[in-house]
């Protein structure tokens, strides 16, 4: 599936500029990842077990700094 065809949407969370987020499509097989900044560079694609275990991670409060990541 090419990249136009695919449903890409972003966060309610997002800027209201519109360009400091990512956005995600959604497929039967995986979830597809983009950087809103610049759509021309290529996706990424994530299964969606992988994406929703991440999802829960990151949902939860400090879940990326327990893990060592900074800001």
């Amino acid at each position: 599936m090419s990249t136009t065809e695919l449903a890409w949407f972003k966060s309610s969370y997002s800027g209201s500029q519109g360009d400091d987020c990512v956005e995600v499509a959604v497929t039967r097989q995986a979830v597809c990842v983009r950087d809103s900044k610049d759509l021309a560079l290529p996706h990424f694609a994530v299964g969606r077990e992988g994406w929703s275990r991440f999802v829960g991670f990151v949902g939860h409060e400090g879940g990326p700094r327990q893990a060592g990541c900074t800001s």
